[in-house]
């Protein structure tokens, strides 16, 4: 091309305006960071800068939208006490707590009446832990998913001093010898040896113990929802569907955990066929984008995890005035709504576990979402 005319089009490319920069979407972070062996993690993701105001109202699925979902009961339930395993000190729990109950209608639960206590993993209100901000966020998580379940609860936060082992398992142990009837654990570390040393810590008679199954999506199995005395809840995602009789879609979490143990002995109530050992998880429960009060971060954000699943579900079985062991779950299968699409292999659709069970979903029995979600509370 002559010279004069590379000269004219670079001059009008010049005057064209350039195309606005590609604006990132927003990135989920976990809200607490791989802590490295030796400790337990928090299972729960949130979007930085995803927030609304008090007055702006909640962002994600709230109490009233959970009670449509899964049908559940307009009469006020039992005072079950529902114990919460946690690390570290939520020092703004009980006022967000107020806030998320305040907003969706649910009678206060507080110190002042009984219905609130927060102690250390002594069970002493004083000295509380050190405070972090992705546990702490994991606390609200927590009380305020036990209360979209069962208002009428009473909720007790045992909180160690650190996500270690040793530390968590005595949380367990004390929120049981305070009077807990269900135990909540929205926590987790690959399964091994040194974890499952603490095993005996989260089986109590009497005692409903349940785990988050993890968020990482199919792979080694978590502890401790891979026991065999606890219930391990994976997670799914919800969505409206008015076209339905039930109103409400729901499928695989695409992050919620599942794995085959390379531990745990098949327990006799668990008859699936590819997994030798312990399948996790049991059962499932709405995992992405719960609305949560959290005031560190100035107002409602969406919190994602099987650590929204797991308290819920602990939340129902105090509801029910029952105290299920897993195998009751696997009795009454068909007291639950079965899910049957969507997978928990984010990167490879399926291919992971070859289209098997283990990490998609599918008529009956499967991994991600065990035996289904709740149907009411006939399933406890």
């Amino acid at each position: 091309m002559h010279r004069k005319w590379i000269g004219v089009l670079a001059a009008v490319v010049a005057l064209v305006p350039a195309a606005p920069a590609a604006t990132a979407a927003p990135v989920s972070r976990a809200a607490c960071p791989d802590p490295g062996p030796g400790l337990l993690r928090c299972l729960s993701t949130y979007t930085p800068g995803a927030t609304r105001g008090l007055t702006d109202g909640p962002i994600g699925w709230g109490a009233d939208d959970l009670a449509s979902a899964y049908r559940l009961p307009s009469t006020a339930g039992p005072e079950t006490v529902i114990g919460i395993s946690i690390a570290y000190d939520a020092p703004n729990l009980e006022a967000d707590l107020a806030t998320y109950r305040a907003q969706y209608g649910l009678p206060p639960c507080t110190t002042a009446n009984g219905c609130f206590r927060k102690v250390n993993q002594k069970g002493a209100p004083a000295p509380l832990p050190a405070t972090s901000f992705g546990w702490a966020l994991e606390s609200t998580l927590d009380v305020s998913m036990v209360s979209a379940a069962c208002p009428s609860c009473r909720i007790l936060v045992v909180e160690g001093a650190s996500p270690g082992f040793a530390d968590l398992a005595e949380t367990e142990d004390t929120a049981v010898r305070l009077g807990a009837k269900v135990v909540s654990n929205s926590y987790g570390a690959r399964e091994g040896g040194a974890p499952l040393a603490y095993a005996s810590h989260y089986q109590h008679p009497g005692v409903t113990v349940v785990a988050s199954s993890g968020d990482s999506g199919f792979t080694a199995a978590s502890y401790p929802a891979v026991l065999a005395s606890t219930i391990a809840v994976g997670g799914t995602t919800l969505a409206r569907d008015p076209e339905s009789a039930r109103g409400w879609a729901e499928s695989a979490w695409e992050y919620g955990g599942s794995g085959c143990s390379a531990y745990i002995a098949k327990p006799s109530w668990q008859r699936d066929t590819h997994c030798g050992k312990r399948t996790v998880a049991d059962l499932a429960a709405v995992a992405d984008s719960v609305a949560v009060y959290y005031a560190e971060v100035g107002g409602w954000l969406p919190v994602s995890g099987t650590s929204a699943s797991a308290p819920f579900v602990a939340g129902l079985i105090g509801r029910s005035g029952h105290l299920p062991a897993p195998s009751d779950l696997y009795a009454h299968a068909s007291q639950f709504i079965d899910i049957t699409t969507g997978h928990n292999d984010p990167t490879g659709g399926g291919k992971k576990c070859g289209g098997d069970y283990l990490c998609v979903a599918g008529p009956g029995y499967d991994a991600p979402t065990g035996v289904g979600v709740p149907n009411g509370l006939s399933g406890f």
